[in-house]
């Protein structure tokens, strides 16, 4: 299993620390260190749509030019902007085995989804 995000941010803190109190094992994916590829993007935004993907309460979305904003407008648009700001990703984002599991952090969901 995966967890995609951004090491400082607090939503992906709570659910590492989550994670790793309830002994789920994970590999962690930085995108501020490792990147994201279109392909990734693309197969996510099949799984659970490109609008899910970026996040529009945060912090990096608020401060683009309104024009950029209006400009995502479809999957590819919503792909090359989360490729050049990879902090407009929803996160965290967890996936096993090519599928998406959990989008977000919410403890409820995680115990469901997680725990076996």
């Amino acid at each position: 299993m995966t967890i995609y995000g951004i090491k400082n941010c607090n939503t992906v803190k709570s659910a590492l620390d989550w994670l790793k109190k309830n002994n789920v094992e994970f590999e962690f994916h930085d995108y501020k260190t490792k990147g994201i590829t279109d392909a990734k993007l693309k197969s996510w935004s099949k799984q659970v749509g490109w609008e899910s993907l970026v996040n529009k309460r945060g912090t990096t979305w608020r401060q683009l030019d309104e024009s950029v904003q209006a400009g995502v407008k479809n999957e590819s648009a919503a792909v090359a902007l989360m490729k050049e700001k990879t902090s407009v990703i929803k996160r965290p984002l967890v996936e096993e085995d090519g599928k998406v599991l959990l989008l977000g952090f919410d403890e409820a969901e995680y115990k469901k989804v997680l725990k076996k």
